[in-house]
């Protein structure tokens, strides 16, 4: 929690970094919960910015959260909407982001749709697991080529319970990307992202087993090394021998 507060601006602002009047957003339905949010290092940061104004608290945990993912903090994401139920997630539609016939790259929107995915999961999951992306499946059957875009994740309490109550699992989680300034008919795009999480302790003991096993491995290579002779080396008494045969050839030469 101390790493994470460390990364917090130490000047709050009111400033968004979005630039799309809100009269173009879609609304986002906002699931309701009775669970009360677990205690992670992610939801005591929540708890210590919730009093803020929504405006300088986005910024402020766009910034913390771009620390905590160096290369998420890159990208220009900017968290709109941080809880256990949902996260909302978007990135400007600017030329940084576009792909070669001016539509945002794929890579963008997967990205977006990871971080929304990834920071909802983790929000709900309980501080001795570690998450882990496996897979995700995306169609895009249509080009977003103008506007904002954002990412919307959401759990249901009964998800929310699923992953606090499984210590070692896997669960796909739904992503809707909304193009806010399309003028299309089509549904919004759905990015499929499976995350799986285990112990921590687990995590270290597959890290440690890979490390003993390869300091056994290279241990049995070594004494096979030593114990195989050289192709090019000749046994000591074979040695001796040659060179006595190579001295008294050569003294014959000499006598001739």
């Amino acid at each position: 929690m101390s790493g994470l507060l460390k990364k917090l601006p130490t000047k709050l602002t009111n400033k968004r970094a979005v630039k799309v009047a809100d009269n173009t957003r879609l609304p986002v339905e906002k699931p309701n919960s009775t669970l009360k949010p677990i205690s992670n290092q992610f939801t005591k940061l929540l708890s210590v910015t919730k009093y803020l104004p929504a405006g300088a608290r986005a910024s402020i945990l766009s910034k913390a959260f771009g620390k905590v993912v160096p290369y998420v903090g890159t990208t220009g994401i900017y968290y709109e909407t941080v809880n256990p139920n949902q996260v909302v997630v978007s990135l400007n539609n600017t030329k940084a982001v576009q792909n070669h016939i001016g539509s945002v790259h794929a890579v963008a929107i997967t990205l977006l749709a990871e971080t929304a995915t990834g920071f909802i999961l983790g929000l709900n999951l309980p501080s001795d697991r570690v998450l882990l992306i496996k897979s995700y499946s995306v169609n895009f059957y249509r080009p977003i080529k103008k506007g904002q875009i954002a990412a919307v994740a959401s759990l249901s309490d009964e998800q929310r319970l699923d992953i606090l109550n499984t210590p070692k699992g896997e669960m796909v989680i739904p992503c809707v990307i909304h193009d806010r300034e399309s003028d299309s008919d089509r549904d919004p795009i759905v990015v499929e992202m499976t995350w799986a999480w285990i112990p921590k302790s687990e995590l270290e003991a597959r890290r440690q087993g890979k490390a003993s096993k390869e300091l056994e491995n290279n241990q049995i290579d070594n004494e096979k090394t030593e114990d195989e002779p050289s192709e090019h080396k000749q046994p000591k008494a074979e040695q001796s021998e040659s060179e006595e045969n190579s001295l008294t050839s050569t003294q014959e030469l000499e006598s001739n």
